[in-house]
Order: structure tokens, then sequence, then C-alpha cells
């Protein structure tokens, strides 16, 4: 038997149109009948009907989540928190992937906008300009990416890439070479501009610069071989997917990791576990920026807030493991 909005109304003794409020617009209504009413209707079994919560509401009851790339394991964590935050608030979510093409994600985040109450984008390329058009016809919040007027959600990536070289240079390393992303990546350019910094106000770093390449385990094979030829003793790789292919190529070349060359990666995604050595790698807590990045776009739906959201920045941390080591004294020596 269907479960009607007239049956939660009878069951707790108030109006169905508190009802209808409690659940669609819950800020309208005080704390503890919304709680009451909430309840009652997930006891009950009560799904809402979205085609009629729309006619009155306006709203569709969805939104949309647009990534560069699916088969990127990062994406997937952000995903779940999205999904999971969202269907704890009664919302379902399109999920687009753009296959890290700019002109594609304008085109994909237009399209969504028309069929949903708002957009989250993640990771977007396309340029400020494009974004902003964007942000101008719909409510958007972006992920890892920051545009003035734009509510956002990011990770510490200068705090991160910090980190990271903190710990080579504990390490005794002091030739270390960057196998950057793309370069339409924001978070790219936040990771290379920190680690410029840190080796310039450093007076024995040398940060080498190899190029950008593909965020995937291709782009570490790539740019293993550049490694090898730049003399550095140590690899800070774009994430771990390209941390992976470096280790990997590496192996085919005769090179240990650490013995001979240590390597680091960013994102903490479950490869990082699963290659030897395991890398060490810049953990990023993944579903919990999904679950920010929902309530940041409700914030706005929903009109829960009469401010401008600030953004948001979630810390992260090292995680130390087998890819990085001692820098070997054969190597200390001839530098």
């Amino acid at each position: 038997m269907v479960v009607t909005i007239r049956d939660v109304a009878r069951a707790t003794g108030v109006s169905i149109s508190t009802v209808s409020r409690a659940l669609a617009n819950p800020e309208q209504v005080a704390e503890a009948t919304r709680v009451h009413v909430q309840e009652t209707a997930r006891t009950m079994g009560y799904r809402p009907n979205r085609a009629a919560r729309g006619l009155v509401t306006g709203r569709t009851g969805s939104i949309g989540l647009v990534v560069p790339d699916l088969e990127n394991p990062f994406f997937g964590s952000i995903c779940k928190g999205v999904q999971a935050r969202a269907r704890a608030a009664g919302y379902a979510v399109f999920i687009a992937d753009t296959d890290e093409d700019p002109l594609l994600e304008d085109e994909v985040v237009r399209g969504l906008t028309k069929q949903v109450d708002g957009v989250i984008l993640c990771s977007p390329r396309g340029s400020d300009e494009a974004v902003g058009r964007v942000a101008e016809d719909s409510s958007l919040v972006l992920v890892n990416r920051t545009l003035a007027g734009v509510p956002s959600i990011t990770f510490d990536n200068g705090g991160g890439a910090r980190a990271v070289m903190r710990h080579l240079v504990a390490l005794g390393h002091r030739t270390i070479a960057y196998a950057a992303g793309p370069i339409t990546s924001w978070s790219n350019r936040e990771r290379d501009t920190a680690l410029r910094d840190f080796a310039e106000q450093s007076n024995d770093v040398e940060l080498i610069e190899l190029g950008s390449f593909p965020p995937v385990f291709s782009g570490g094979t790539q740019a293993a071989d550049l490694a090898l030829a730049s003399g550095a003793t140590a690899i800070v790789a774009f994430n771990d997917l390209v941390a992976a292919g470096l280790v990997d190529r590496l192996r085919h070349r005769g090179i240990t990791v650490p013995t001979d060359i240590s390597v680091t990666g960013f994102d903490n995604v479950p490869m990082s576990t699963l290659v030897w050595p395991n890398l060490t790698t810049v953990d990023f807590p993944r579903i919990q920026m999904g679950r920010a990045s929902v309530d940041a776009l409700l914030d706005t739906v929903l009109g829960r807030r009469k401010e401008p959201r600030p953004n948001l920045e979630i810390p992260v941390e090292l995680v130390v493991r087998q890819s990085t080591g001692v820098l070997p004294a054969s190597r200390a020596a001839s530098a």
C-alpha cells in the first residue's frame, strides 16, 4: 500500500500543508514539528512524488554532478559523498563525465542546468570566463576550483605540496622533479606554485619541472624517463595514478623505488596501497568534500543562507609509506 502525504498528516496530527513544508521546505517549519514529521514519514515508508513536489515548489528534486573522468578513482569517491548526502536530503543526482574536455564540459553543464535545481562542477577544466558564464545562468558550486563570487569547496593543495617537500628534504633529497598534471587543472597550478615557492625559499633545493602529463597511469610512464635523465633523486607526481606509472616504468628500467629514487603522489586513492612499494601520498578526504558540496549547493537552492557562503578549504594529510626513503649515500656523494 502506497503511503501518501495525507496518511503522514493523519499520523502526526498536523495539517497536510505542514507535512508538505516539513518535507519539501524544512527550514520553514519549527524544529520539533519538522523532526516529528520527518521521522514519522520515514517510519511509515513515505516516498515523495517528485513530479508533484516540483509543481508545488518549482524545483526538480535533482542536482547535477559533472566530473572530468569517472575512471579516475579520485572522482569516484567524491561521487559517493555527493550521492549519500543528496539521498539523505531527498535529492536525486545526475552524473556526467566530460572526458577532460573543456568544450564538452561547458556543453554538459549547460544541458544539465535545464533538468536540475543546481550543478556541482568538480575540477572544471574550462577557463574562468567559461565557468563564470555558466554560474550566471544556474546555481553552481565548484569543487577543487575557486572563482570569485561562486561558492567553492577546495583542498589545501598548497599545504599538501609543502608537506611533501618537507618530507623529501628531511630524507636528504635536494634535487626533486615534478611530473605535473593537465595545464587546465586548477589543483595542478596550486601544487606547482607551492612546490616552486618552497624550492625558491630553500637555498639548497632544486625543483625540476618535467612538464605536463595526462593524469593517468600512462602519464607516469611518459614522465619516468625524463625524470631519470634529469638527475633527480625524488619525483613528486601530480596524482597517485601518475605515481603508479612512474614506479612501473622505473622498475622496467632496473631502477628500484625507493632505494634508487623516491616517488610520491597525491590523492591517496585505493591504488596507492595496491602497488609495490605502497605510495607515499597526500590524503584528500574526498567523501567529505562530496558531502560538503551538496550542503553548499542546497544552501543556494533552498535559500538557507542569507549571506554568501564562504569558500571552504578542507585540510589534507601526508601519508608516508614505502615509496620514499633516505637519499642513498652514493647519490648524496655525487650531488
